[in-house]
């Protein structure tokens, strides 16, 4: 039997298989994914690519509203910050699109991100699976890259 990530009704469960669909799609990118132990960072997975390591929050939501998505920005801990994550990853589940913001867009949102895919224009539609942002940023790598 297929289950369909809406169909999920345990808040957690379906965040848990929301994170697992972002490792596939991040994978089919070229990144390479790690997810810490436990549940004590505050970012859900490292991913890296050519050396360079981002620290990647995933969120995802199945409330419409208008046909737009709203995405919370607050995890367990509050709001996120610059210091803790690098990437947001925002997937809408009943449309299987993910939308990939750097941490310092999303921190100009006050608690929610309304995501329109079935608009041709909008506020966040450079992010839709826009994977390669991740790919033009990183911390380490070698000497040559800060030269």
């Amino acid at each position: 039997m297929k289950v369909s990530g809406a169909s999920i009704r345990h808040k957690k469960r379906r965040g848990e298989w929301a994170e697992l669909r972002f490792m596939a799609r991040a994978s089919e990118h070229g990144f390479s994914v790690s997810k810490p132990w436990g549940e004590s960072e505050p970012y859900d997975f490292i991913v890296a690519h050519r050396g360079r390591f981002l620290r990647v929050q995933v969120k995802s939501t199945t409330y419409s509203r208008s046909r737009s998505y709203y995405c919370q920005l607050r995890g367990r801990r509050g709001a996120y910050t610059s210091q803790e994550v690098d990437f947001v990853a925002m997937y809408i589940i009943p449309k299987n699109i993910w939308f990939i913001f750097p941490i310092d867009v999303v921190l100009r949102e006050k608690h929610n991100v309304i995501l329109s895919p079935h608009k041709e224009v909008s506020k966040n539609g450079a992010y839709e699976e826009a994977w390669h942002l991740m790919l033009s940023q990183g911390q380490g790598g070698s000497k040559e890259d800060s030269v």
